[in-house]
């Protein structure tokens, strides 16, 4: 699925199940509760803390949770996510391109 296909899907869903978008603040909020919810699972998975009984265990999940309020909120806003992506692409690709392999931290010293 391209990006464009995955705009158009979740407008669909959003016209004919959704009933309408919630407005862009309430989304820009659920897109923390959802980031939340993904740190949650990170954090459990990855780090120190213990999962509880019931709790959602699902980082692929929780990840498609986050990209779908993205779309919701790139939908509403008018944003061409794939014509986004290239370009943020090409700004890391000119910024970004000789930062991280002279980092150190990155690469041990090398």
């Amino acid at each position: 699925m391209t990006v464009k296909e995955m705009q158009t899907l979740v407008d669909s869903w959003i016209i004919k199940e959704g009933v309408r978008y919630f407005e862009p603040l309430t989304n820009m909020l659920q897109l923390t509760e959802e980031v939340g919810e993904l740190a949650r699972v990170m954090s459990r998975t990855y780090g120190e803390q213990s999962f509880k009984d019931g709790e959602s265990r699902d980082i692929g999940d929780e990840l498609a949770d986050v990209l779908w309020v993205v779309t919701c909120l790139a939908n509403q806003c008018g944003i061409d996510l794939e014509a986004a992506l290239i370009a943020n692409l090409e700004k890391k690709n000119g910024r970004d391109r000789k930062r991280h392999k002279n980092n150190v931290k990155l690469t041990g010293g090398k």
